[in-house]
């Protein structure tokens, strides 16, 4: 059996954002038509240990048959050694016959398709005149999220909050977040905050925002006020309701609950789903990465890489 490996050099090359945008896009599409299968993430957080392991498997049938599977370790004190926190690979296998068909580098897959994702709600969500973007966070997703965004929207202004000022080169470093983010039309949170980062308070209508940074349970970046009013859009009702603190820490107040989702982001896509209602609407896309969006990544970094010769064949 041989086994393409690709590293993350090799995954950016070939997976181009707006590539990855319209391959998203046809992922969830897929995903609310019940074509593939995609459990909860199984996570490992040992006792007193801050790093944790995640495994997420996917599999689609039909004509196209493949298995997906992310191994990914998460450490947070990654940043400060100028590592990407998520460490791991991505693995597809034959529909047909479970050989290995492919190792890719988990780092680059994530950053790429979770920004890439963010583009497909931004698209689908933001107001059309939407000129000021404003990230919150200037680490390796608020990058990503930067190319997503300018894919989208052409905006005329963009704003970041980090604490670690000057990390974005060329971009407007605010002195707080209510500063970066009082005139924004988009927001993009990408941070590692345990606390809301974010105020109701600091919003302006119509704004649209992709709530990234959290995807457990013990954490949020958003208060309760702004999940409370916002239309809520998710990847998966599934995955929200047992994995976003951004959306656990507001039901258990009693702010809002299941019924608060008016849709995923793939059944606005099929047309199943009602989107923003009106300019003056505050929207929030809580995104939690999924693995159907590692798998069909993965597949068409592998396809293009198998086209062009690129990365390492190996016997396995």
């Amino acid at each position: 059996m041989t086994v393409r490996i690709l590293d993350e050099r090799d995954v950016r090359q070939l997976l181009p954002m707006g590539e990855c945008i319209d391959v998203m896009a046809e992922a969830l599409a897929s995903l609310a038509r019940g074509e593939v299968h995609n459990p909860l993430r199984f996570v490992v957080r040992p006792p007193g240990e801050s790093s944790l392991m995640g495994l997420m498997p996917a599999h689609r049938g039909g004509d196209a048959k493949l298995w997906g599977l992310k191994t990914v370790a998460i450490f947070p004190g990654n940043s400060a050694r100028g590592l990407d926190s998520h460490q791991g690979f991505v693995a597809l296998f034959d529909g047909e016959t479970g050989e290995t068909r492919a190792l890719l580098n988990a780092g680059a897959i994530t950053a790429v398709r979770t920004a890439a994702v963010s583009g497909v709600a931004t698209r689908l969500l933001a107001r059309e005149d939407a000129r000021t973007l404003a990230l919150l966070g200037a680490g390796i997703q608020a990058r990503s999220h930067l190319d997503a965004m300018r894919a989208v929207r052409d905006f005329d202004r963009i704003v970041v909050f980090s604490r670690t000022p000057g990390k974005l080169e060329g971009i407007e470093d605010a002195p707080s977040a209510e500063a970066a983010v009082r005139d924004a039309d988009v927001i993009c949170t990408t941070t590692s905050a345990a606390e809301p980062i974010l105020a109701r308070g600091w919003l302006k209508p119509g704004v649209h925002i992709n709530a990234v940074g959290s995807s457990i349970p013990t954490t949020r970046e958003l208060d309760t006020a702004t999940m409370r009013d916002a239309a809520l859009f998710v990847d998966r009702r599934e995955s929200t309701i047992n994995e976003a603190g951004d959306f656990l820490f507001p039901q258990r107040e009693g702010a809002i609950g299941p019924e608060h989702i008016r849709a995923e982001i793939g059944e606005l896509l099929i047309g199943t789903g009602e989107g923003r209602r009106s300019a003056e609407e505050v929207t929030v896309f809580k995104s939690l990465g999924l693995a159907v969006e590692d798998l069909a990544a993965a597949e068409h970094v592998l396809r293009r890489a198998e086209q062009e010769n690129v990365g390492q064949v190996v016997s396995l």
